[in-house]
């Protein structure tokens, strides 16, 4: 009874010191920097505003993680380093994947020992340019995304591939004494949870990075979204994201919600004056929110409007019948608020280029209290 009793007051004072601490973390603020498309500007990066930044991306090719632009993802990763000089706490890591360079992940991790040669690989470039860890963003484990290699073992190797080099980063902690994180950035939907078994892999992963954006491709919709604003049971918003993933096993103080710095754009039918769940004909680019605020939202063919259940923005222009769906400063500081209130890990954002003003960051940082 007494060993009982002492075990209930260690727990009680566990969970205390767990409490103050959360109390005291201030939310993470990842930045995703892409170098896909060559020379990365990080002269417009506001280090001080930012606890991470995840380069993207890392190819897979022969099973292995590779620098499928290596003359300039070297030029990148020193750009990035010397950003510690204004924040030393900032951490980089490497991002290996994405919606294109997804295409090779499932034959990668099919086996022990495919996964540890990538793992190796991975852990090996992260090590050569002194950064801080590794970000998994396979779209998606059991789907086919952009012509994917997938099968079903994808669900089960999903979460050995983190073990994998969860693994291979504990080797090198050993040697260089130097803590490195992995995390992975996740669809913000309830098929991928279906494909994956996130309850389990959540135990190698520091933080998991819900996309919760580039949604609402049935209709004319919200991509971005906190909440659902359809009685539709199938539309996806961030907070059935986090819920969904809650239930599935993962932490909460784990996960760190997606935010648009960019607009998608969308070219409807009908006579319609907001444009707002009207049929799809074509998608048309958009650009980033600096664009939008200040090229689009002046003009007087466009008009803006604010979902107050969905807290989303949206602007249409009816002569072109062009509908366009983004994250403006209102909807950020909902979601940031959203963090603080429910105790997420933080928030992430794609991509620090499409708002080279900083509008939105300014919003995350102030509602933060960075």
């Amino acid at each position: 009874m007494k060993q009982f009793s002492f075990v209930i007051l260690f727990s009680l004072l566990a969970t205390c010191v767990v409490a103050q601490k959360a109390s005291t973390t201030k939310p993470v603020v990842i930045g995703y920097v892409g170098g896909y498309r060559g020379l990365a500007d990080t002269s417009i990066i506001e280090a001080n505003k930012l606890t991470h930044i995840n380069y993207a991306f890392v190819d897979v090719k022969n099973n292995r993680a590779y620098l499928h632009n290596e003359r300039t993802d070297t030029i990148n990763f020193r750009n990035l380093n010397g950003l510690k000089l204004k924040n030393p706490s900032l951490k980089i890591l490497i991002s290996i994947g994405g919606w294109t360079w997804s295409k090779n992940f499932s034959d990668a991790v099919l086996s022990d020992t495919s996964r540890k040669a990538f793992a190796e690989s991975a852990v090996a470039i992260m090590a050569k340019y002194d950064l801080d860890g590794v970000d998994i963003d396979w779209e998606y484990p059991g789907l086919r995304g952009d012509s994917n290699v997938f099968r079903p073992e994808d669900k089960e190797n999903y979460t050995l591939m983190f073990k994998a080099l969860r693994a291979e980063l504990d080797t090198l902690q050993q040697t260089t004494g130097k803590k490195y994180l992995l995390t992975t950035a996740v669809g913000g939907f309830l098929n991928f949870l279906h494909h994956t078994e996130m309850g389990k892999a959540q135990q190698y992963l520091d933080y998991v990075n819900l996309m919760t954006y580039d949604y609402g491709w049935r209709t004319a919709s919200h991509h971005t979204n906190l909440y659902s604003a359809s009685k539709d049971s199938m539309a996806n918003s961030a907070d059935k994201a986090v819920a969904a993933f809650v239930s599935a096993g993962v932490p909460v103080s784990k996960l760190v919600m997606g935010i648009a710095f960019y607009g998608r754009g969308l070219i409807v039918e009908g006579d319609t004056k907001r444009g707002i769940d009207s049929k799809i004909t074509s998608h048309t680019h958009v650009g980033g929110y600096s664009y939008i605020k200040d090229s689009l939202l002046t003009q007087k063919d466009y008009r803006s409007y604010w979902d107050k259940k969905a807290k989303a923005p949206y602007i249409f222009n009816a002569t072109d019948k062009k509908f366009i769906s983004y994250d403006d400063e209102r909807s950020v500081k909902y979601k940031c608020k959203y963090v603080l209130r429910h105790k997420l890990a933080g928030v992430m954002f794609w991509e620090y280029a499409d708002d080279r003003k900083g509008y939105l960051l300014a919003e995350i940082t102030s509602t933060f209290g960075n």
